[in-house]
């Protein structure tokens, strides 16, 4: 079977002083528009209980570019500001279909810097491209190459916090195509001293990204914590911090994307456990190190991955006491806490915690795929229960 899987391909490059000033521009107007349309729609939400469309504001973009005022958005590109406004309404969207927050006001300093742009705005030929109200390509550095004969629908282009310019093209990649079928699954078991551990034996180490660059990041914060505000000094001090946060990141990112790749082309069937990292991290002892694990980031990688080459990925139910059970016999211990690391259940088998884990959530996810759960159980099974939880209620006379 065939498929054409959409795929975005990141590449950083370095614009001229007459691109930086325009895209500048540009991310200034888009976070203008966004913020307007968001009052505009918000206000007419909570005082007259009205839904506002992506049509109404595009409406009103066109009043907004005539007045005085805001005579400034007509110097940009008008696809970025009528892109933005497709944004917000797709997070309105979200928002009623309660799958994601209401809508926030884009902050100069916090939000992210971006610009999308449609096929109608850029010209891309002989690998050059060039944006609208440009007179040059981008001098992007091309670190892969784009799939052949490519057709970029879209191109987003954004300036993180450290000052670097990315561009994000995304087109067909027909390379993307399922691999070959296998009976290999495999359990993981998420851990803070090891990464992964899973049901095969082998524990993979946590390389703690953040906990290397602690003592350069605490330096950085004293230094930006003693300028003045405002000033040139403090810019440049929190743009050295930016820039050990994205070290961090890149590290963390590439190091998740090369095992979630591994795992999937290893395995047919992947069983996780859905853990809640928003509760977790509310645990103020565990809370930085559980961020550093960045599990949220695996399970996200490892589910798109395992959606483009045909591979299942399941999740067991948060509550399943998969480090309390017996992988052999099946007896559920009274206790288990963190420090007990090795365990001896009464059939006379000694447990790695963490191996045990493992090998009863790989037990579960299989027989939750029985029952025809799959991934996120407890969001989409009716009445909020997992299939696990049913089963066990099940069981109970």
């Amino acid at each position: 079977m065939s498929t054409c899987v959409k795929r975005a391909f990141k590449y950083r490059f370095s614009p001229t002083d007459a691109q930086a000033a325009e895209l500048s521009r540009t991310f200034g107007c888009v976070r203008k528009v966004y913020n307007m349309a968001l009052q505009a729609r918000t206000e007419a939400w909570t005082l007259r209980q009205e839904r506002v469309n992506y049509n109404a504001t595009s409406a009103m973009l066109t009043v907004w570019k005539k007045t005085e005022e805001l005579a400034f958005l007509n110097e940009v590109s008008s696809v970025p500001l009528q892109q933005c406004l497709r944004h917000l309404q797709a997070a309105f969207t979200n928002f009623f279909a309660k799958r994601a927050r209401f809508p926030r006001f884009k902050s100069k300093k916090q939000a992210r810097a971006s610009a999308e742009y449609t096929s109608s705005a850029f010209r891309f030929r002989d690998g050059r491209l060039t944006l609208a109200k440009m007179t040059e390509p981008l001098a992007i550095v091309w670190s892969r190459p784009l799939p052949k004969d490519t057709k970029p629908s879209t191109v987003t282009v954004s300036k993180d916090a450290a000052g670097r310019w990315f561009v994000s093209i995304l087109c067909d990649d027909p390379s993307v195509k399922p691999l070959p079928a296998t009976d290999t699954t495999v359990g993981i078991d998420a851990g803070l001293d090891r990464l992964l551990t899973l049901s095969t034996g082998e524990k993979i180490t946590n390389p703690k990204h953040e906990r290397k660059h602690r003592a350069r990041l605490a330096k950085a914060q004293r230094a930006l914590a003693k300028k003045d505000k405002g000033s040139n000094n403090r810019a440049k001090a929190r743009q050295r911090v930016a820039k050990i946060h994205a070290r961090i990141a890149d590290s963390r990112r590439d190091r998740l994307h090369k095992l979630t790749t591994r795992l999937v082309r290893e395995n047919q069937t992947i069983v996780i456990e859905d853990l809640t990292v928003r509760n977790m991290v509310k645990n103020h002892t565990l809370a930085r190190a559980i961020s550093d694990a960045a599990w949220s980031e695996f399970r996200s990688l490892l589910e798109y991955k395992a959606a483009w080459y045909g591979r299942e990925v399941i999740a067991v139910d948060r509550f399943f006491p998969s480090s309390r059970l017996c992988s052999v016999c099946g007896t559920l211990a009274s206790k288990m806490p963190l420090n007990v690391r090795t365990w001896t259940c009464d059939c006379g088998t000694t447990h790695d915690r963490d191996v045990n884990a493992a090998r009863n959530i790989l037990a579960e996810g299989l027989s939750v795929s029985v029952c025809g759960a799959g991934v996120r159980p407890q969001r989409r099974t009716p009445g909020g229960q997992s299939a696990t939880k049913q089963k066990a209620s099940r069981r109970k006379p």
